[in-house]
């Protein structure tokens, strides 16, 4: 049996995650969702979810000890990151007056700001970014496949990640400014925005994950 393990360190709509993982997945595969260590390393393949502050999802990570594991799921098996479980992959977040991060890929999380316009109506944006947005594939990657490009996403954040290397980026979004929501390297993938409430693109982006070999 193949085993999707969750993450579970409070922080995230898990069980909104798990139930769509568990929608799309073959016949046979078990989701769970964990906080234990174990559980994590042992499963075929990791979702690593979140919503919420920087800071609490390192400190989450911290007083569940999960830290290690999470490094070590993103160096062995295919690994997904969503929202805030892409954002403290990178070694440094803005939020919070400055958050050290899990520092597996050189970047930063950087603040929208408060002066965002639509640069073809002078519209000033709101922050939070929050609701159906285009992700542009900047590459071809396994879990793009069946996803239309520039399909809409579903984004709730302030913050954005700003990766030093540009190779990693696989998607990019347009909000007042062009910014990186999903990168990708070996094994990892990690999205900005929620599939689990991406509806038709968010839940082939998860079928293709629990079938995903963990190659690019």
């Amino acid at each position: 049996m193949t085993t999707i393990a969750v993450i579970d360190y409070g922080m995230g709509n898990l069980r909104s995650v798990a139930k769509a993982c568990e929608h799309v997945a073959p016949s046979g595969t078990r989701v769970l969702v964990t906080s234990l260590t174990d559980e994590v390393l042992n499963a075929d393949r990791v979702v690593f979810p979140g919503q919420g502050a920087a800071r609490d999802c390192m400190l989450a990570l911290g007083k569940y000890g999960l830290r290690e594991a999470v490094r070590e799921a993103a160096a062995t098996r295919p690994f997904l990151g969503i929202c805030m479980g892409m954002q403290v992959l990178v070694d440094f977040s803005e939020e919070n007056a400055g958050t050290d991060c899990l520092g597996l890929f050189p970047g930063k999380v950087r603040f929208f700001g408060t002066n965002l316009h639509d640069p073809e109506t002078g519209e000033r944006l709101k922050i939070p970014h929050m609701g159906w947005n285009q992700v542009h594939q900047e590459r071809a990657h396994p879990l793009w496949e069946g996803i239309a490009q520039d399909s809409r996403f579903y984004f709730v954040h302030s913050y954005f990640l700003d990766p030093e290397d540009r190779d990693l980026v696989v998607g990019t979004t347009d909000y007042g400014l062009r910014f990186t929501s999903a990168i990708a390297r070996d094994n990892v993938f990690a999205i900005q925005c929620h599939p689990e409430k991406s509806a038709e693109a968010g839940l082939r982006l998860l079928a293709n994950f629990a079938v995903w070999d963990g190659r690019a």
